[in-house]
């Protein structure tokens, strides 16, 4: 088992894990040195393409964005998303997450859905491809509005079926997306492997978020979204006065210019 993961696992009930996403290496060298895990997310899709669902974002997109990234990380443990129609079954699973692993270097897999790909999961791990999970709201295969999960008791018996089907599966955590905080409370107890919320209370073992998010680069106006800086506001101010330099030759001066 790769030390990264086994450091993951470790800090189940003893130490909070945490998770941001990347899109290049810029963002990544950054957060590599205070995050656990260094997520590529198909979030890249909304979040860099605009699009209106991740279902659009595909492996060659998501390998030419890790690779970018792995170059900015050297400690967290770096997972790629598999995205939509790549692991519809195990020898397609199997042959993407080879393909995704021997190009980007990361260290695991994300894949979404619980008892739907429990089989899946289990061919991955059998054959050392490492597994993170993702169930609550699945982007990849949700139609319509997303709607919080775990509302009434059918939602929270399969959300703690679909916990256990992973875990007996082999994945080394479960993120759960949008998951009212008392099942995200039961299901992080009830599994022996860490989960990771986003959305899902601070009853988890660990957070996820976009990082263009927590930045204010996006426009997102998601509940569980915290915005810690507006960057959008100071890029701007160091555009206008780059801009107001060159317009009054103030820039190059002697000391820029060769």
């Amino acid at each position: 088992m790769n030390f990264k993961i086994k450091k993951i696992l470790n800090k189940k009930n003893k130490s909070k894990i945490v998770c941001l996403t990347a899109y290049s290496k810029n963002i990544a060298e950054i957060i590599d040195k205070h995050v656990d895990i260094v997520l590529v997310g198909d979030s890249l899709g909304s979040v860099l393409y605009d699009f209106k669902t991740t279902r659009k974002v595909n492996l060659k997109m998501m390998i030419e964005h890790t690779k970018s990234v792995r170059v900015g990380v050297t400690k967290s443990l770096l997972v790629i998303d598999l995205p939509y129609n790549t692991y519809r079954n195990k020898s397609e699973a199997l042959r993407n997450s080879k393909i995704a692993l021997k190009n980007t270097k990361c260290d695991a897999v994300k894949i979404e859905g619980g008892t739907r790909v429990k089989e899946i999961v289990r061919h991955l791990v059998k054959n050392k491809i490492p597994v993170l999970g993702h169930i609550g709201i699945t982007p990849q295969t949700t139609k319509g509005k997303f709607k919080s999960k775990g509302k009434n008791e059918i939602e929270k018996r399969k959300l703690i079926k679909d916990a256990h089907a992973l875990e007996q599966s082999g994945a080394f955590g479960i993120v759960l997306e949008c998951v009212y905080g008392d099942i995200s409370k039961k299901i992080t107890k009830l599994v022996k492997i860490p989960t990771i919320g986003i959305g899902a209370s601070i009853h988890c073992d660990g957070q996820v978020l976009v990082t263009d998010d927590i930045l204010g680069l996006t426009n997102a106006k998601i509940k569980f979204v915290k915005k810690y800086i507006d960057i959008k506001k100071l890029i701007n101010t160091a555009v206008i006065k780059f801009k107001h330099e060159v317009k009054t030759g103030k820039y190059p001066t002697k000391k820029y210019s060769y």
